[in-house]
């Protein structure tokens, strides 16, 4: 009896949006293996290893909350300036990791995409979830503070809004994401804006409510902070969990829109670049 062979044959995608995500989730256990990867590759040889994901963020409000809080005097609505700073910089940190990490999805495993086929934006999901790892830490540290703090009778109970927390993450992820790969297919060809990256997301955090409450801004000014997409998820996860103010709907609505259109966008040119990028990266 003859035997059957089974042939795959691998063509060039048809022009235009072709994400193919029925064949992204066949390769979920990919994902998986990559999250393990940038686990093992960012904390091999290193003294502390995971400890970092607690040092990082604490180090980090420490430092907003002596220059922010101590010497600038800025104002935090009456919340302890630790746990403001803290819930700002949770929140923001998860959104800056997963946009500078993706944004070299294409650089930095070319060697890799040249030799193996496999979906591409399997790379920069994998990068996202991995980075939730982190967050996740962040989040349990800040949940900690939060419930020293409500002991303490500084700050209220939760409210219903923290169901909303699912819609911020969703939220957060989906823009960085979108940002991510719009700038990682840009630098196949423009090499140095690699080197912008990073400046520009810090330009972009000063952008956000992420050390200073939008209280504190002009009204017009806060018009236009708000308009910014990660400042309504960054002011509503405070809400959230520290009772700040009232959940800026109208702007969180606004911030989502905007974030399904950054996200196609970066998917559009994901998959138009992800073509020839061996040509030129």
């Amino acid at each position: 009896m003859k035997e059957e062979t089974t042939i795959t044959v691998i063509s060039p995608k048809a022009k235009g949006l072709n994400l193919n995500l029925k064949e992204v989730w066949q390769y979920r256990d990919l994902v998986k293996m990559f999250v393990k990867r940038n686990f093992a590759t960012t904390y091999k040889q290193t003294i502390l290893g995971p400890l970092w994901f607690i040092i990082t963020p604490l180090l980090t409000t420490f430092v907003f909350t002596i220059v922010f809080g101590n010497i600038a005097g800025l104002s935090t609505n009456g919340v302890p300036a630790f746990l403001f700073y803290l819930a700002g910089n949770t929140i923001w940190s998860y959104f800056s990791t997963c946009i500078t990490k993706t944004s070299s999805t294409f650089t930095a495993n070319s060697a890799l995409f040249g030799k193996v086929y496999f979906p591409r934006l399997v790379m920069p999901i994998s990068t996202v979830i991995f980075s939730l790892l982190s967050f996740l830490v962040q989040f349990i540290i800040m949940i900690g503070v939060g419930v020293y703090y409500y002991i303490s009778g500084d700050i209220p109970m939760l409210s219903a809004n923290v169901l909303l927390l699912p819609v911020l993450l969703l939220q957060t992820m989906c823009l960085a994401l979108g940002c991510g790969i719009i700038i990682s297919s840009l630098t196949t060809k423009y090499k140095d804006l690699s080197v912008l990256v990073s400046f520009g997301v810090t330009l972009w955090m000063y952008a956000t409510p992420v050390v200073y409450s939008v209280n504190s801004l002009s009204e017009n000014l806060k018009k236009i902070i708000m308009l910014n997409p990660m400042s309504p998820i960054v002011e509503t996860f405070r809400c959230i969990f520290i009772g700040t103010e009232k959940v800026p709907t109208e702007y969180l609505v606004l911030s989502g829109i905007v974030t399904l259109i950054v996200l196609f966008l970066g998917l559009l040119l994901f998959s138009k670049v992800e073509r020839t990028f061996m040509d030129t990266v």
